[in-house]
């Protein structure tokens, strides 16, 4: 028999299912871990679902996604911290401690990537300790390049390791999905300095 014990399926792979449905499937298959999202996660309400997928014996290994974090507008920066802390508490009651971040991508007008990651970088100093506090560790996930303009700056581990580096290990980590850094040479190198 397979050993399955840190199996985790993520909602987004079996999207078709409500979370209900999604929670009995694992159960039925003997999956022990869902990595869950934030939409469908609040369309069934947060302490609700944290409910039922503690009952059922599974374990939340991650939810996707805070982040967003490059605007240059006061209000709209102030928006995101406030949308990123809402996450932050959202990770903690569904029990994870892995909460996904898609870093933004550039603001409207804007071509300057590397003040885009500074920014990043700023909100990260504000959130970090905030998420610590909650036992809740902030993972960049960065995404392949085509995905700069509008959704993440992000685009390779080195990246998202630079900006993590600046704080502990237990606020801020990264995430990587192979889909977005298959194409980087650097990336094995990458891994082993995480």
């Amino acid at each position: 028999m397979t050993d399955l014990t840190r199996f985790s399926i993520n909602q987004m792979t079996v999207k078709q299912l409500t979370l209900p449905e999604l929670v009995e499937a694992c159960g039925e298959l003997g999956i022990p871990g869902v990595g869950l999202w934030r939409e469908p996660v609040r369309a069934y309400g947060v302490e609700a679902a944290a409910k039922l997928v503690r009952e059922a014996g599974l374990a939340v290994t991650s939810l996707c996604r805070g982040g967003f974090l490059t605007a240059i507008d006061t209000a709209e920066r102030a928006r995101a911290l406030d949308d990123n802390r809402a996450a932050i508490d959202e990770a903690a009651t569904l029990g994870t401690d892995t909460l996904v971040l898609v870093s933004g991508g550039l603001p409207p007008g804007s071509r300057d990537l590397t003040a885009a990651r500074s920014r990043i970088g700023d909100a990260l100093a504000v959130l970090a300790p905030y998420a610590g506090e909650r036992g809740v560790r902030l993972a960049i996930e960065p995404l392949h390049p085509m995905y700069a303009a509008d959704r993440c700056v992000v685009s390779t581990l080195t990246q998202a390791l630079d900006l993590a580096e600046a704080f502990p290990a237990s606020q801020v980590g990264v995430v990587v999905d192979t889909y977005h850094i298959w194409w980087d040479d650097r990336a094995p190198e990458a891994v082993s300095r995480a």
